[in-house]
């Protein structure tokens, strides 16, 4: 698999992710659902943003490595939130996680109305190898 960047600016470095990847020679793609702070046991978290955000990027993880996969080959993430506030808030934990992956990734964010129950953030990945 071969992975090429498209940035014509510099300022999205700052903000952890790139304006497009190009990816070439694949041999499988896994599309993830939307992966949020819920337990094992399929109980919806009411914790605060940042437990939240560290419970599913957890989750995330989890499923692109039992899929066989590995994150640092997440080509596409999409970001749902209650609150682009509360997100922010706590964006050095998002950060660090991708940072820790080498994680090169196209991103968008977006604000929605409500996820289910009680849950405050959703992580919707496309990793390639």
């Amino acid at each position: 698999m071969e992975k090429r960047m498209i940035n014509p600016w510099q300022w999205q470095d700052e903000r952890s992710y790139v304006q497009a990847v190009e990816v070439k020679k694949v041999e499988s793609t896994l599309y993830c659902a939307g992966q949020a702070a819920v337990e094992a046991d399929g109980t919806s978290s009411t914790a605060d943003m940042k437990t939240q955000m560290l419970l599913a990027l957890q989750n995330l993880e989890r499923v692109i490595s039992e899929a066989g996969y590995q994150c640092g080959n997440i080509v596409r993430l999409n970001i749902y939130t209650t609150s682009s506030e509360e997100f922010f808030s706590c964006f050095d934990i998002f950060q660090a996680w991708i940072a820790k992956h080498g994680i090169k990734q196209a991103t968008t964010l977006f604000e929605v109305k409500t996820l289910f129950e009680t849950l405050k953030v959703e992580f919707e990945a496309t990793a390639v190898k």
